[in-house]
């Protein structure tokens, strides 16, 4: 079978329909991925004992069990036990949130444990309150060592709703399954699909290293 660039071209609109909706899912997934990583990973570092024991126990389930289970989960066993409907959509999202919050939770506690324990003791003994000391001193700091491998952990989430065609999400992969069982061009559809995959990692890719450089200057 010869490769032909007209199917590509044909696919293309279904493609990047699908396309747009994986970054949708990153985007928002990563948002509040951002700001459960961000709490757990305090409470991580700094954390009273039960706040820490709870998050612990948070990033160790999540990361011991594999995204598609976390998925499933939500999607078929949650509304059996909170008797709550959610749509494929709203499952995936919830998914990336509650996965890269386990992952980027590590991060950010990591990051915050590697500023000089001096700077923070610094700052108290001027009087501050902690949390000026956690904003203003360690804060800025930590930030500039959790962008590479936050950005890493971008790459990673955006990759994974892949998964979600286990649930009917109509994103990128589950858009190339469909055109590919229709017109059995296996090797065009799945092409195009892992170029638009290269072309949206390495995009994040360049945006992440260009901030990560930016941070140096400052």
């Amino acid at each position: 079978m010869d490769f032909s660039w007209s199917v590509i071209w044909d696919a293309m609109p279904a493609l990047l329909a699908g396309a747009r909706l994986t970054i949708y899912i990153t985007v928002v997934g990563l948002l509040g991925g951002l700001v459960l990583g961000a709490v757990a990973g305090l409470f991580r570092a700094f954390g009273p004992a039960i706040l820490n024991a709870i998050a612990f126990a948070y990033v160790e389930l999540i990361r011991g069990t594999p995204i598609v289970v976390q998925v499933m989960f939500i999607y078929f066993a949650l509304p059996v036990l909170a008797q709550i409907r959610i749509d494929p959509l709203t499952a995936a999202i919830l998914a990336i949130i509650i996965n890269a919050g386990a992952y980027i939770a590590e991060i950010v506690r990591g990051a915050l444990l590697s500023v000089d324990k001096g700077l923070r003791e610094a700052g108290l003994a001027l009087g501050l309150p902690f949390w000026k000391v956690l904003v203003f001193v360690i804060g800025p700091i930590a930030f500039r060592r959790i962008i590479p491998p936050l950005g890493n952990q971008f790459i990673v989430s955006l990759k994974d709703t892949s998964l979600f065609i286990v649930i009917g999400v109509g994103e990128l992969t589950r858009q190339g399954q469909e055109i590919m069982a229709a017109n059995f061009r296996a090797v065009e559809i799945w092409t195009a699909v892992a170029i638009i995959y290269l072309i949206m990692t390495g995009t994040l890719s360049f945006a992440l290293r260009v901030l990560e450089k930016r941070m140096r200057i400052l």
